[in-house]
């Protein structure tokens, strides 16, 4: 072989080399990045990671809401009408969070099969329901 030729082809090898390397990184940023939504169901049946961020979504039962301290701890239930599940945050809830209404929070599961929600977000009317919340909820069976 030529230098000049060799010297062509070692350069298209190192830019191979670079692009399958910038390629690699790309896609695993993507993939870390990437957040899943789970209904309460999903949760309950065991879909969702237990050591991974995700979203979580339901309407939040009536009654359910507690603050056992003094301090910013809020424990509620979120359920798509079939199964429910715990949720825990600690911050200021926004001042559209109440008890019947959707919500999708942001977190992961501990231990206990609690989800623990790093933010809390609302509806903002009465009209609007968060896109994955109004998907993920199954029709109450109509009683006779």
């Amino acid at each position: 072989m030529k230098p000049i030729r060799k010297q062509r082809l070692i350069l298209i090898v190192l830019m191979l080399v670079v692009l399958g390397l910038a390629a690699t990184f790309a896609l695993k940023a993507f993939n870390e990045n990437l957040m899943y939504f789970f209904s309460t169901s999903d949760v309950a049946a065991g879909k969702a990671p237990n050591n991974a961020v995700f979203r979580l979504g339901g309407m939040v039962v009536k009654g359910s809401v507690e603050r056992p301290n003094a301090d910013l701890l809020v424990r509620f239930k979120l359920s798509d009408f079939e199964k429910e599940v715990t949720v825990e945050y600690s911050g200021i809830l926004p001042d559209l969070f109440r008890e019947g209404q959707g919500i999708v929070a942001k977190g992961a599961l501990d231990g206990r099969g609690v989800f623990v929600a790093e933010e809390v977000l609302a509806k903002h009317d009465e009209n609007y329901m968060p896109p994955e919340v109004a998907g993920s909820l199954k029709k109450p069976a109509a009683k006779p």
